[in-house]
């Protein structure tokens, strides 16, 4: 037997926690992450977007958006962008871990779109519009990892 995940998720729910910081740049992953669920025939109120302020946030987020019960996944927008400080390492780091951590601690699936780039350009350019974005690249992940667990669930007779 073999199983994997779809590409439509229909029914399934979605928290998508999506950084204020460096809006100009999450808005546009959000936007990619939206495009994707409707690709992926998500009704609009199966999405909730949560905000927060900045990447560091979205893990502690992303934890209590699981711990409901509510969503099938969750999704992490976010943009951190090297400085000429160790700050963006910290909370890189720091954001990446977390959620791995509360993917592990809830078995709730999380996609990763915290961009880590070293220059504003990169960010807009992963931001953009188009194939290349990643918050569609989260989405996506989600939806498959979604309707994979969904399938395991249902072979282990829940």
């Amino acid at each position: 037997m073999e199983l994997a995940g779809t590409s439509t998720a229909a029914g399934c729910r979605f928290a998508v926690i999506v950084s204020r910081f460096n809006e100009e740049v999450t808005g546009g992953l959000l936007a990619g992450a939206r495009r994707a669920l409707a690709d992926a025939a998500v009704r609009d109120e199966d999405i909730t977007i949560v905000r927060v302020p900045g990447s560091f946030e979205i893990p502690v987020a992303a934890l209590r958006a699981a711990k409901t019960g509510r969503f099938d996944a969750v999704i992490c927008l976010g943009c951190v962008i090297k400085g000429e400080t160790m700050h963006f390492e910290y909370i890189a780091e720091a954001a990446c871990r977390g959620i791995a951590d509360a993917a592990l601690a809830t078995g709730v699936p999380m996609a990763l779109g915290i961009l880590t780039t070293l220059t504003e350009e990169q960010a807009h350019a992963r931001a953009a519009d188009g194939p290349g974005n990643k918050g569609r690249e989260a989405a996506r992940a989600a939806v498959e990892m979604a309707t994979l667990f969904r399938r395991l669930h249902q072979g282990a007779g829940g």
